[in-house]
């Protein structure tokens, strides 16, 4: 089953690459969304088959590296590890994939590339599913470079556009940064524990962890390595700028990256190793507190966005932030419980967005739009579901998931949590903000686009619904305890994380009362609350809203990003650009160049000097034969006298 559920998407891939345009788009859509929908049945399979009690299994491909030298020997096998995590990452990849691929059909349907789109679509696919399932360290690596290929392939599909272009080099360029650390942290792993598979890996860590040893040097530096490995995929501080670019793909393409696979392959790495980690809490404390630097800071630049899928790019840092400052102070699940939440609301609003864009006619600036809670109904209804989740509003997804990083916070550093608040209460600003803009007052376009403002296709609109679905009912998989009821995804997660139960001697967490952390809980829904009426009032008026660059002060500094990519230009692209341009003309023209061509000069000098010897004359050739005959003799004769 999981060799088929891995080869099916790139079945898929293969076939509308190589066939795909010969072949109708109706066609090509079924191949590229159904490959994805077995796989999801698959997952199921997998998962009820886990849930009654199957254990966590390895499935051996075969032998891939095996080099059996007694001074260093390495054995690496082509393997796949099912298990509760894995099969978890599956149902989100595949469940949530597969609606974007539906969406796609439509979303898609007039482009000249659509067969391409879906190639591009299945491979990535194909390569989160390798990243989640391998077994080792290395089966990961490759599925994590393939993410990164496909995310040039698809944030630069439109490569006609030469911003498109430079957005998916800068993706590349920028994740391989992150990737440099995680490649050191694989090499420091197979040299501190003589493997890169995760059971041999973890079964010597559980002997630290079982000895105290925290804070080992060794460990510390490989947990380093890897969360800046982790600081790349995920776009933390200062890694992020590459996320708000990839805007430039495809809408659908910005829902797969954002909410379903690509982003989510950090918080994955650290949760997987979640042993060294805890190994290391020296490192967990940077995680905690970078996680929250991003969050807040990308938040901040939301605030002051106006393109509507820029507000929900930076939307999806801040709220990976968060994720991150779960695995900070230890609590893996809550991690992967917003995680799970955030695919779900996040490719909901991602996909309305591209619903409003394409009843738009492509138009992404929020000032321009306004009123069109009319016009389209059903776009507007899920993209409110979608705020109210990942603004904390109870019963939605986003509140249980969010509010319990908060309460993990709480415990571990009340500091900590004051800073998740102030994050919290910017994500409602900015997203209310983009609801109230987008959906109320009245239209600010022009008259050709009211005319043609439309509800988006069934190929789009059932999507939508079913997201909508799972963005209200997806938090009740891990209810607080104080609600009486059983957290679903912690139980279903406990086997994973049952070798760290001594990680609450590495850290004075603070406890609190279920009556504190419920209390702190309805805090924040009646700011929230609040800051949802002021929004209101506040961004639903019918006057038009001016186009001009008219922010001045801290908000012309928000609007500008805090101008990390003018520092970045000035402090690192336009020095590497002078330097390569000093080696271009002194290395490489007046050094390189004139040795090569001075090799050149002298065969030619010495051909011209030689040449002059074939002078075609036969007189000189057989007075030149005559004078060697002779000196021939001399030699012969005059040599041995001399000896």
């Amino acid at each position: 089953m999981i060799i088929i559920l891995v080869l099916l998407p790139l079945i898929g891939f293969l076939i509308n690459f190589l066939l795909g345009s010969k072949l109708p788009k109706s066609l090509v859509g079924l191949i590229g969304s159904g490959t994805i929908l077995a796989g999801f049945i698959i997952s199921l399979t997998l998962f009820f088959s886990i849930l009654g009690g199957a254990q966590a299994t390895e499935v051996k491909l075969f032998d891939w590296i095996n080099i059996n030298d007694a001074s260093l020997p390495f054995n690496i096998s082509f393997s796949f590890l099912v298990d509760r995590l894995s099969v978890l990452m599956l149902l989100i990849i595949t469940g949530v994939g597969f609606l974007i691929h539906v969406y796609s059909t439509g979303y898609m349907h007039d482009d000249e590339g659509f067969h391409r789109f879906f190639a591009y679509l299945n491979l990535f696919i194909f390569f989160m599913q390798m990243l989640v399932l391998g077994a080792n360290y290395l089966i990961l690596f490759i599925g994590w470079e393939g993410v990164g290929l496909c995310s040039y392939l698809l944030i630069g599909f439109w490569y006609k556009n030469q911003n498109y272009n430079d957005a998916a080099k800068k993706a590349f360029i920028m994740n391989r940064i992150g990737d440099l650390g995680f490649l050191l942290g694989i090499f420091w792993i197979f040299e501190i524990f003589g493997t890169i598979q995760y059971t041999e890996v973890f079964k010597q860590a559980g002997g630290f962890l079982a000895s105290h040893n925290f804070n080992d040097n060794s460990i510390v530096f490989i947990t380093i390595l890897l969360f800046i490995g982790a600081c790349g995929k995920s776009a933390q501080l200062p890694l992020y700028t590459w996320l708000p670019d990839a805007m430039a793909g495809p809408t659908p393409v910005s829902a797969l990256i954002h909410a379903a696979t690509m982003v989510t392959a950090g918080i994955y790495l650290i949760v997987r190793s979640h042993i060294l980690f805890v190994l290391a809490p020296f490192t967990l404390e940077i995680i905690a507190c970078v996680g929250m630097a991003t969050a807040i800071f990308a938040g901040t630049i939301g605030l002051k966005q106006n393109d509507i899928k820029k507000v929900l790019a930076y939307s999806t840092v801040s709220q990976l932030g968060f994720m991150f400052v779960a695995l900070g102070v230890g609590s893996f699940t809550s991690g992967m419980f917003h995680l799970t939440t955030h695919a779900f609301f996040k490719a909901l609003l991602f996909l309305g967005a591209g619903s409003v864009i394409h009843a738009m006619g492509g138009e992404q600036d929020i000032r321009k739009m306004g009123g069109l809670r009319k016009k389209l109904p059903i776009t507007y209804t899920i993209f409110l579901i979608g705020t109210l989740a990942i603004t904390g509003i109870p019963p939605f997804a986003g509140f249980f998931s969010k509010d319990e990083i908060l309460s993990e916070a709480f415990k571990f550093s009340p500091v900590l949590w004051a800073f998740g608040v102030i994050a919290s209460i910017i994500t409602a600003i900015y997203m209310f903000r983009l609801l109230f803009m987008t959906f109320s007052g009245s239209f600010r376009g022009t008259s050709h686009q009211e005319e043609h403002l439309h509800e988006s296709p069934p190929s789009m609109t059932i999507p939508l619904i079913v997201l909508s679905i799972l963005s209200v009912l997806g938090g009740f998989i891990g209810l607080p305890e104080g609600f009486g009821m059983e957290h679903l995804l912690k139980g279903y997660l406990a086997p994973i994380f049952s070798d760290i139960h001594m990680y609450a001697n590495t850290h004075a967490v603070h406890e609190g009362s279920q009556s504190l952390e419920l209390g702190l809980m309805a805090m924040m829904v009646v700011i929230t609350l609040i800051i949802l009426f002021w929004a209101k009032s506040a961004f639903s008026k019918n006057e038009a809203i001016s186009l001009e660059d008219t922010e001045t002060g801290l908000g012309k500094v928000l609007a500008n990003k805090y101008y990390v990519d003018e520092l970045y230009d000035a402090i690192i692209v336009k020095p590497l650009h002078w330097c390569s341009v000093q080696f271009y003309r002194f290395v490489e023209i007046d050094f390189i160049d004139d040795m090569v061509n001075g090799i050149g000069k002298m065969a030619f000098w010495k051909g011209n000097i030689i040449r002059k010897v074939q002078t075609g004359n036969t007189g000189t050739y057989l007075f030149v034969m005559v004078l060697s005959i002779v000196l021939i003799l001399i030699l012969n004769i005059f040599i041995p006298l001399i000896r």
